[in-house]
């Protein structure tokens, strides 16, 4: 499958092996696709702009949060991309997938409803908060770390400020963005930010009411998380500083793969 059609998930990872350098770099899409959600539908469009823009070609896989569950299911990609469209069919898939990507160093970029997963894996796995919930996915959760906002975000559009010396920063090559919201959840509990901070993970971008909005892992390879939808930014014609830095990084990763012994 090239990067203009994106689909399930053919074959394995162990499909991988035989690759070439010729090989495109492969791209986990972990989601429950439909046509229904806008940034589904713009994903094409965005990898038809990097391969032509760029040079940056992308075989890209849809992956459910079901099947993603499985312990090889994002193993062997280049990249993975968690995508919104929460509540997922499968937290635990959702969570396993970014662990994977996480712990094995595959360049990982979450958007919305993957950004708020990104924080709660974080919070189990690394910072041992065993209980740490989502209230979409449980609401009746005591303390969820992420919580229906006080105000949503559906259809907002708002400035962001990124930290000096974060990645965001650096990729977008400006100390403020103004980017478009599509949720209604997001980090409710300052303490257990705190925690997850005091852990390594990085908060990088801010809105206007210093909510956390952007999340990075120094020391990964690529590990960045927004609670905006950057797949969504102008008419796809020209992706995101933040998509093109994913493809960067995937074919970094996958010029790596072929050329280890």
């Amino acid at each position: 499958m090239n990067a203009n059609s994106t689909g399930p998930v053919e074959g394995s990872p162990a499909d991988t092996a035989g690759a070439t350098a010729a090989s495109p770099a492969r791209l986990a899409l972990v989601g429950d696709r439909s046509p229904t959600v806008v940034s589904h539908t713009r994903v094409p469009v965005l990898l038809d702009a990097l391969a032509a823009r760029d040079g940056l070609v992308l075989d890209a896989y849809w992956i459910p949060t079901e099947d993603a569950a499985e312990p090889d299911a994002v193993r062997g990609f280049d990249a993975v991309w968690m995508l919104p469209g929460s509540p997922y069919r499968s937290e635990a898939g959702a969570l396993a997938a970014i662990r994977t990507a996480r712990e094995e160093g595959i360049p990982f970029l979450g958007t919305c409803g993957g950004f708020q997963h990104a924080l709660l894996e974080y919070a189990r796995h690394v910072c041992g908060l065993a209980d740490a919930a989502h209230a979409e996915n449980d609401p009746d959760a005591e303390n969820p770390l992420i919580a229906p906002l006080a105000c949503s975000l559906v259809g907002h559009e708002g400035t962001v400020a990124l930290a000096p010396g974060s990645l965001a920063q650096a990729l977008l090559g400006a100390d403020r963005t103004v980017e478009r919201y599509h949720c209604s959840y997001g980090p409710s509990d300052v303490r257990l930010l705190d925690v997850l901070r005091a852990h390594g993970l990085r908060f990088s971008g801010t809105d206007e009411a210093g909510q956390v909005r952007v999340a990075e892992l120094p020391g990964h390879p690529f590990f960045l998380a927004t609670l905006f939808q950057l797949e969504l930014s102008g008419d796809g014609a020209r992706p995101h500083p933040m998509v093109r830095a994913l493809g960067r990084a995937a074919a970094a990763r996958a010029a790596g793969r072929v050329g280890a012994p």
